[in-house]
């Protein structure tokens, strides 16, 4: 098996921050990228879901967008926004800052075995954990934003109001003051109003990432949604003041599910001899063994899926970077015995358990150039 190996030393998703603070002079903050400055005030600009592939496949959709298009960044694995948004607010992969999948195991949690870190609440379903299960603890790291601000620096991050007190906020964007907004006329006013003040702004747009989800990246409504977003960092672009800059990103590409190449975890009892639990999403699966049963389940799993996925035991999965270089103690645990990534356009779903995530036409989360490749978008005042 051909097993995809993430180089590390390539510009990732988890350098965006640290370089863009590093162009205002931020100590302790240094570049791997190549932007322009210095700068007097910056925003980094996270658009859910916009990939490399897709912008380049529909430029003429987004002209401002297209016109800015720079260098190719990867995000690492998993190519998912629980795994993006921590490596914006650590400036570390997630061997590092610990958020290892949009659901995965938590420790010294006798009532959940598995944590959905997007909603923070046990995996299916269940009550809010940020009690049990303390942000500030399973991602202990300081963030980018903390480390700015005691730099001195005025931080905020322009996100959906309703995020404002969630657990994934706690855990990777803590640090910043929270301007919690409803439409893309207030994130616009949101991001321009920090700028101006000279400086930090994180803002996030999710809605592009949603529409892909429902109808599949590329398709009628994915592209018109790609021109309100066009608009919204047109209008950004335009009320940057001198020295100011404006870097543009994703967490992850999309790709379209073929519905031929899909399997139902649910439905294939033979994949769950030894399991104890299933993690993840749809293209990128922890599957946690019972005591002594990771051989037998790596040969089970590797044999039914085929060309589906590529499945590797935890210890290869690391060896091939996809962690990332570092992978803290605290880190491994959360990582599947097995770690399922699957190729092409192709799923494992779990209609029964994941109904709703199993009836998205577009899904991320593994290793194909459409999911990994990223653009970086950058304007200077």
């Amino acid at each position: 098996m051909d097993v995809p190996h993430l180089d590390p030393d390539a510009p990732a998703l988890a350098d965006v921050v640290p370089a863009v603070l590093s162009t205002l002079g931020v100590a302790g903050f240094e570049s791997r990228l190549q932007l322009p400055g210095p700068a007097r005030g910056a925003c980094v600009l996270l658009v859910d879901g916009l990939g490399a592939e897709l912008l380049d496949s529909h430029a003429a959709d987004a002209p401002v967008l297209a016109g800015l298009r720079g260098q190719t960044l990867q995000v690492g694995f998993p190519s998912t926004t629980v795994a993006g948004l921590a490596a914006i607010g650590t400036g570390c992969r997630s061997g590092e800052h610990g958020l290892v999948g949009m659901s995965f195991r938590v420790p010294d949690s006798p009532d959940v075995r598995v944590m959905n870190a997007l909603r923070w609440r046990p995996h299916p379903r269940g009550d809010d954990l940020r009690e049990q299960v303390r942000p500030e603890e399973l991602q202990p790291l300081p963030t980018t934003f903390e480390r700015a601000a005691a730099a001195g620096v005025a931080v905020s991050v322009v996100s959906g109001a309703e995020f404002a007190e969630s657990g994934l906020t706690r855990a990777v964007l803590r640090g910043a003051r929270y301007v919690g907004v409803h439409a893309l006329g207030e994130l616009a006013a949101g991001v321009t109003d920090a700028v101006a003040r000279g400086g930090f702004c994180y803002g996030y747009h999710g809605e592009l990432d949603l529409v892909g989800h429902l109808h599949g990246p590329g398709s009628p409504a994915w592209r018109m949604h790609l021109r309100q977003v066009d608009k919204l960092v047109e209008s950004i672009v335009e009320t940057l003041p001198p020295d100011a800059l404006l870097a543009v990103v994703a967490d992850h590409g999309m790709v379209a599910v073929d519905p031929t190449a899909v399997v139902d975890l649910d439905e294939r009892t033979d994949l769950h001899d030894g399991v104890a639990d299933i993690g993840g999403e749809a293209r990128a699966r922890h599957v946690y063994t019972a005591a002594g049963a990771r051989d037998d389940v790596l040969a089970r799993w590797r044999d039914a899926l085929g060309d589906t996925a590529w499945v590797l035991p935890r210890d290869e999965a690391i060896a091939a970077g996809w962690f990332g270089p570092r992978i803290r103690d605290a880190v491994r645990y959360r990582i599947g015995d097995v770690v399922a990534a699957t190729r092409g356009s192709a799923a494992l779903l779990r209609r029964t358990t994941e109904p709703i995530e199993s009836s998205l036409i577009g899904q991320h989360g593994s290793l194909t150039s459409a999911e990994q490749r990223i653009p970086l978008l950058v304007a200077y005042g």
